[in-house]
């Protein structure tokens, strides 16, 4: 029988209670290992999810993300856990980390893998366009899941009896002294949000009236999402404008790519604005549940099978309406 670590930094959130659903349905015995400033309040969150025991490494020097203090945290609590099977969040965190540990612990690591089960597994190739499932014989092994691909535990919260892992750092070669972050109300990749707003180049480009309106768009579609606060996604050829000595709309990045080259994010629903929809840009929608476009091209990518409603319309008046509707 498999000894399963559900292994997380204390601060995941949603992600952490998703891989936690997840290693509880593989069976086996379960046990809960956490790593942070203090992992009480996360503990006890989880307190009913049925784990043998729960391991936890707490301190000021493991509340930073900084490698040293992670990797030692989570090396010594799968090693306390004597783990064969070690469940983690594929957050940003715990993916900087993850091959290290399972170097340290004579394990083999899986990253972006999308499910679990008894047969193993799986894993997208190819750009997101080949399915498959993958089986490993070795232990320990290492296993991050993405983000939405798995409804969160949901179990009863409560107290849990965390037994506390020592550990011994080395001199850490950095230290963490504060963190930079934009407001919320200007952060534009929201992998929560119920909705994916994706801007394409036309956007850019000279409208009706034979000039570029790169400012007016841009107030349209920071307004939409402010007033819905959904995610925004771009296609590759607007991110890749400013390359070209082009007007850009100044809060887009190549973090906003999505499609071949960039993000596939899992939203319930999406929405293109003036993208063509071709197979590179639509690999990045193949987990939106339920898909739709703005066009003026009746016969662009999105019409031909892509999208489950295409809009015929002028993205410009569209947005101008919709903005006018939210108040």
């Amino acid at each position: 029988m498999e000894t399963i670590l559900f292994l997380s930094h204390a601060d995941a959130g949603k992600p952490a209670l998703e891989a936690l659903a997840a290693a509880q349905e593989l069976g086996g015995t379960l046990v809960v290992g956490l790593f942070g400033a203090d992992v009480q309040p996360f503990a006890n969150a989880i307190a009913g999810c049925g784990a043998a025991r729960f391991l936890g490494v707490s301190g000021a020097d493991f509340a930073p993300a900084r490698y040293a203090s992670d990797a030692a945290a989570a090396a010594a609590l799968v090693k306390a856990s004597q783990a064969t099977m070690v469940i983690a969040p594929a957050t940003a965190r715990m993916n900087r980390i993850l091959a290290g540990v399972a170097q340290r612990c004579g394990g083999r690591a899986d990253t972006h893998v999308t499910g679990l089960s008894a047969a193993g597994v799986t894993r997208w190739y190819y750009r997101q366009r080949m399915e498959a499932v993958v089986q490993r014989t070795h232990r320990p092994w290492f296993i991050a899941l993405e983000a939405g691909c798995h409804a969160p535990y949901t179990g009863a919260a409560g107290t849990a009896a965390v037994e506390t892992v020592p550990v011994t750092l080395p001199a850490l070669p950095t230290t963490v002294t504060g963190v930079h972050a934009p407001q919320s109300d200007q952060q534009t990749i929201r992998p929560d949000a119920k909705l994916l707003f994706v801007a394409g180049a036309g956007w850019t480009k000279k409208q009706p009236d034979g000039q570029t309106h790169v400012p007016e768009a841009a107030e349209l579609i920071l307004g939409f999402l402010h007033k819905t606060q959904a995610s925004l996604g771009s296609s590759k050829s607007l991110v890749d404008l400013s390359g070209e000595g082009q007007v850009v709309l100044p809060f887009m990045s190549h973090l906003n790519q999505i499609g071949q080259t960039g993000a596939t994010p899992r939203h319930p629903k999406g929405l293109a604005t003036c993208c063509h929809g071709e197979e590179p840009h639509v690999v990045g929608w193949r987990f939106i549940n339920e898909r739709r476009a703005i066009n003026l091209d009746a016969n662009c990518g999105w019409a031909r099978g892509k999208a489950d409603v295409l809009y015929v319309a002028d993205a410009f008046e569209v947005m101008r309406k919709v903005n006018a509707l939210l108040g």
